[in-house]
């Protein structure tokens, strides 16, 4: 990639923070559940919430479309690349660098840190790939996770708005799930194999399968607390009592 094309991609990224900042405001303006309206403290988790989901549905069918358009992509996850998975990846670099300016602006990052760790890992990931135009295919499969994200953030959004329809929680708790897997827990664990058996462990593939291995471990641990959350409740340890409006992850 040559120094003009990683100023363009530079503007790229800029353009999606300010895109995202300008979601921030519009979610701002739209109405609020009685339960977010009476609890000032959940107002910009609902609100961040919001402009994640708007992210998660953008990023999602972008990858899919993607993967979609140039299947034989898949056969080059080293090197394969395409306009497309480009303009995503710089897409979602400018989400996760708004949402943690969000994050540390409005003074959640004591409650928020794992969404900063796990922001941190991806845009410096991007950033490398945005660099030297390889693994761009890992980053686009990657983004499939985002259609898991769309059905965990409505999770999340009902949870907070305390939906008097516990009908539709469940069912969207059992497609959570099956997104979960599907977009989530296989493509990871492709990846990892892949990243594991043919990538050299050394410079950019070194740290990306560290990233890669680190981010294994966290999907793991919310996978584990979406279980017991909404299918093992008697396992839920010392959460009686607990108010979790300032806390964006999925702990409850």
């Amino acid at each position: 990639m040559g120094p003009g094309w990683r100023a363009a991609s530079s503007a790229l990224v800029g353009g999606s923070v300010l895109i995202f900042g300008g979601l921030r405001r519009a979610a701002v303006a739209l109405p609020r559940p009685a339960a977010v309206r009476s609890r000032p403290s959940r107002l910009w988790r609902w609100q961040n919430l919001l402009v994640s989901f708007a992210h998660s549905v953008l990023a999602g069918l972008w990858a899919l479309f993607s993967l979609w358009h140039s299947p034989e992509l898949l056969s080059d996850i080293q090197d394969g690349y395409s306009v497309s998975g480009h303009l995503l990846v710089c897409f979602s670099s400018g989400y996760f660098i708004h949402d943690s300016l969000d994050i540390i602006f409005n003074h959640q990052s004591r409650s928020s840190w794992e969404y900063l760790v796990h922001h941190a890992m991806a845009i410096s990931a991007f950033v490398s790939l945005i660099i030297t135009g390889r693994f761009l295919v890992a980053a686009v499969l990657l983004l499939l996770v985002e259609v898991s994200n769309i059905f965990l953030t409505i999770r999340m959004l009902l949870k907070m708005s305390n939906v008097p329809s516990p009908a539709l929680y469940e069912a969207n708790k059992y497609v959570n799930l099956v997104m979960y897997f599907a977009f989530r827990l296989a493509p990871q664990a492709y990846l990892t194999w892949y990243f594991l058996r043919f990538v050299e462990v050394q410079g950019q593939g070194a740290f990306l399968t560290a990233n890669l291995l680190l981010l294994d471990a966290m999907i793991l641990m919310y996978f584990s607390r979406l279980l017991r959350s909404d299918f093992f409740p008697s396992l839920r340890k010392g959460s009686a009592g607990r108010d979790v409006d300032g806390e964006k992850f999925l702990i409850d």
